[in-house]
């Protein structure tokens, strides 16, 4: 039973005399609890609704067009409190954040809901048997899932939960009712990968076509760990270990299966300095979000667009600026190149240390406003500094360290240009200075663009 908090006007439930404060209890005998159980049964075409209002029940019948909303809005998206995490997991991110940061960025979610909704990953260990069957019933596909480990024992481990073995058992359940299922390995160095990285990709392919994919990606380990478990980043010849067993297994899987099946992260690329696959290998670029293929797609979208030729000459030798995490900026600088080769222009790249996070930390999103302002101060910046958009949180206009693209653009005197996650939004960027967001500084002496 939900609370409704606001009727659209002129809407089927408007008409029918639902009200703001009545709320709602069932929808065709079904409770209805969440988002999950609204959007399910809501999309039918004919309703019996039963609202409470005060102390009476009311019923309601509706007739309406499948999947047709008809006007109920709730104060909270998911109709119910979010679920936390209950993992203590050695290689949490969140527990080597900094204290002072906003409060939001230190909430641990690990709710079922969001897995369907916007992709987040699960680890299962909260899920009830009455979430599992949900699921089933609802036929609610792909679920995304943070295994990390096939191995029961280890999994707790890692985890620090003693649900988290038992708990593989689901990934089996849902796979055999035909959920599809995207996995997601969080590699720690010397714990889960080597054998154990075997172990897990023989037992994940097993479930294939239900198991549609696996993603390796390296444990991030922040400067602020003090009390936490000792865990040591992936170097060049750890990452090139990894690459071999994801690699020769993709391979084999391939030849059988006509799909790689598993796939590491750019990241382990970059730091074993080995020479990522061209875009094909990647299919469907489907496990984007855990940074695998990324740099092959935003090449492979860079040099379309540069031979495609359908921007305009700057009409004067245009310098603007780059800023990217380190890992990005041998890439990021080669694309660059071939841009000043083919218009008039000129392109500074500067990869920016992590200071804030540690040196470990070599990603874009995690560069801060401060380490981009600290380091980038009293440089020539030309006429415009970009700055890929991934450096914001999502729907807010601010950096990890709560700088905001004003003072960005203040303080160093320029203006800055944010561009999407794509190598065609990119070179745009660089010859025509647009982008998705662009800040001008209130004191830029430089060509206004």
């Amino acid at each position: 039973m939900v609370e409704i908090y606001e009727v659209s006007a002129d809407s089927i439930a408007s008409k029918k005399g639902i009200l703001p404060g009545d709320f709602l209890v069932s929808v065709n005998s079904h409770t209805i609890e969440d988002v999950l159980d609204y959007q399910f049964y809501m999309s039918e075409k004919h309703l019996k609704i039963v609202l409470k209002r005060n102390s009476a029940y009311k019923i309601i019948s509706i007739t309406k067009k499948e999947y047709e909303d008809i006007g109920l809005v709730f104060s909270d998206y998911l109709m119910s409190k979010q679920q936390h995490c209950k993992n203590k997991c050695i290689f949490c991110f969140i527990d080597q954040l900094p204290k002072g940061l906003r409060e939001s960025l230190y909430f641990k979610d690990d709710d079922s809901r969001l897995s369907f909704l916007f992709g987040n990953y699960i680890t299962l260990t909260n899920l009830t048997q009455r979430d599992v069957d949900r699921i089933k019933e609802m036929h609610i596909s792909p679920i995304n899932i943070s295994v990390h480990t096939t191995n029961p024992e280890l999994r707790v481990k890692m985890m620090g939960n003693p649900n988290a073995g038992s708990s593989l058992k689901v990934i089996k359940e849902l796979a055999d009712a035909g959920i599809k299922i995207n996995a997601q390995l969080v590699l720690c160095s010397g714990i889960n990968d080597g054998d154990e990285l075997k172990r897990t990709l023989n037992d994940l392919s097993a479930m294939y076509p239900a198991v549609q994919m696996v993603a390796a990606v390296p444990l991030g380990v922040t400067k602020f760990r003090e009390g936490l478990a000792k865990l040591i980043p992936y170097n060049k010849e750890s990452s090139k270990e990894v690459i071999n067993i994801i690699e020769g297994f993709a391979d084999e899987f391939y030849r059988k299966n006509g799909t790689h099946f598993a796939y590491a992260a750019d990241e382990f690329y970059l730091k074993s300095e080995t020479k990522i696959p061209l875009a094909e290998y990647y299919e469907d670029f489907s496990q984007l979000e855990n940074g695998v293929g990324m740099c092959a797609l935003f090449e492979s979208e860079f040099n379309y667009a540069l031979e495609a030729n359908t921007y305009s000459v700057p009409k004067h030798n245009q310098i603007v600026s780059v800023a990217c995490g380190e890992a990005a900026f041998e890439l990021i600088s080669t694309l660059c190149k071939k841009a000043e080769n083919k218009y008039e222009i000129t392109a500074n790249v500067f990869p920016i240390r992590n200071d804030f996070f540690g040196n470990t930390i070599t990603v874009s999103g995690l560069v801060t406003g401060f380490d981009i302002v600290n380091q980038l101060k009293n440089k020539d910046l030309g006429e415009a500094l970009l700055l890929p958009i991934s450096m914001l949180r999502k729907e807010e206009d601010l950096f990890l360290d709560d700088y905001t693209p004003e003072r960005i653009a203040n303080e160093l005197n320029t203006n800055v240009i944010f561009c999407e996650n794509n190598g065609e939004a990119f070179l745009e960027a660089l010859i025509n200075l647009r982008g998705k967001k662009h800040v001008k500084s209130s004191c830029c002496n430089s060509r206004q663009t």
